[in-house]
């Protein structure tokens, strides 16, 4: 990975039905610290025995949590009880899907659109984006548009 590695240990457990290992706050700390935010979620690269991935950092029920997915299991070949090591660092790059140009004409358009998207969580607004990126020809993509701005416009 690289340099500014944060390096923990921790057992898998379960919350709810989501395998997950408890950050400790030291480690939330510096991370928050390199983000330059005062909360979560943030967003790491992490190696789990040669495994890479990226994943967030979230506060949950009072503990701030990382979740392992199952391809990160499988890959590294553990599961919920075993006690692991993982390295993670800030991640500052952007995640969000690429905004379709005809979204990003429609939304300077109509202003309260634009201001209602920019109210959205960025978890919403990256479904969104995923949703438009999903369109195999203009047609489809110019009625998912008019969606999605209905659909803010309902959220008010």
């Amino acid at each position: 990975m690289t340099k500014g590695n944060l390096t923990f240990t921790a057992t898998i457990h379960k919350l709810g039905i989501n395998p997950c290992v408890d950050v400790p706050k030291e480690i939330v700390t510096a991370l928050l610290l390199a983000a330059k935010k005062k909360n979560a979620p943030v967003q790491v690269k992490c190696e789990l025995l040669g495994t890479l991935f990226d994943a967030n950092i979230v506060r949950y029920a009072g503990n701030w949590r990382l979740y392992l997915n199952t391809p990160v299991r499988k890959s590294s070949q553990r599961d919920v009880g075993d006690t692991v090591e993982i390295m993670l660092h800030y991640d500052p790059t952007i995640r969000m899907p690429p905004m379709p140009q005809a979204f990003r004409q429609a939304l300077k358009d109509d202003t309260e659109a634009l201001r209602l998207w920019r109210l959205r969580p960025s978890a919403k607004r990256y479904e969104m984006l995923q949703y438009l990126n999903g369109k195999t020809n203009d047609a489809a993509l110019a009625a998912s548009i008019i969606e999605v701005i209905e659909r803010l416009m309902r959220r008010q």
